[in-house]
């Protein structure tokens, strides 16, 4: 299997993981606070990452790397990218937490999905190129993608959301290649802890310790959809571009409208169904209008991703 075939394969998992986290979202939404939700799911997540760090990088011989063991630790390129990359994903995900609590799993869904299309408008913008009609249609019709009429306020969460997560997976394909995969990771989730807390302690200093309900569904964001998706999601975008990466996450309202009706009972209707439809018609207008080329393997993803199992 080649590289790229690869990073496609983690790809489309970590959009299927994705989906399920909105219904657990939701859910704990009526728990605990948004800054607390997110600063136990990233507590969490960077609980479950050290462990693989320390068992890989000490058992690595000086013959396999040039630096000496946690060198890694002081090349400040390494903690000021993962804290860039931290800011951009502590805003996607503090943004979604709090649209969860007033629209709907699905709605949150179909709105987040708009980054596959805003992914060629940053591109658009980042290379100053004038932004062609194709791509206007798609924004177009991905406006007209929520499920019911009334816009209410989480909608313009999940779309702030949206535009934020593009940012961030720009940004990635720009800097997944310079460092190795698990502690660049590590850093950003780290990056996000850090936040999180900041914002929970100045937000809900009353609120921290979470109910004996919460445990199981933070455990699984935290371990699975946070700490995994992370490192799969940066060990994939090495070897596929940011444009190619967004049609790939096109799948995220799919699966998580499938996710809503099978842990919370959430069910779409007729114009749901067409807004979906709509997303999808979006994606596909916005890469043919973002001109996206064949992506070439980075050099350093041969040689330095880590070997990351699956689950």
């Amino acid at each position: 299997m080649s590289v790229q075939a690869r990073g496609v394969i983690l790809l489309v998992l970590v959009t299927c993981l994705w989906g399920s986290t909105f219904a657990v979202v939701k859910t704990l939404g009526e728990l605990l606070p948004p800054p607390v939700l997110i600063a136990w799911r990233f507590l969490i997540a960077s609980v479950a990452l050290l462990p693989l760090l320390l068992i890989r990088w000490p058992a690595r011989t000086p013959a396999d790397r040039p630096a000496a063991p946690g060198a890694w630790w002081q090349r400040g390129s390494l903690w000021r990218d993962g804290a860039v990359l931290g800011a951009w994903l502590i805003a996607g995900y503090g943004t979604q937490t709090i649209a969860l609590q007033t629209t709907t799993a699905n709605r949150a869904a179909f709105f987040t999905a708009l980054s596959v299309v805003l992914v060629p408008v940053w591109l658009v913008f980042a290379q100053r190129r004038r932004m062609p009609a194709l791509l206007w249609t798609a924004l177009g019709l991905a406006l007209l993608s929520w499920e019911g009429g009334t816009l209410v306020t989480g909608d313009v969460w999940a779309l702030a959301c949206a535009v934020t997560y593009a940012g961030f997976i720009v940004t990635l394909e720009r800097m997944a290649h310079r460092h190795a995969a698990l502690p660049f990771t590590l850093m950003q989730v780290l990056s996000v802890t850090a936040l999180a807390w900041v914002w929970a302690l100045v937000a809900a200093p009353g609120s921290l310790w979470p109910p004996a309900g919460a445990w199981a569904p933070l455990l699984y964001l935290g371990v699975i959809a946070t700490a995994a998706t992370t490192l799969m999601q940066t060990v994939g975008q090495r070897t596929v571009s940011a444009a190619s990466a967004s049609l790939i996450y096109a799948l995220e309202p799919v699966t998580a409208t499938l996710f809503s009706f099978l842990l919370i009972g959430e069910q779409v209707g007729l114009r749901g169904a067409l807004g979906g439809l709509l997303v999808v018609a979006a994606t596909v207008l916005s890469q043919r209008a973002g001109g996206d080329p064949p992506s070439e393997p980075h050099a350093e993803a041969s040689t330095e991703a880590p070997a990351v199992q699956v689950q």
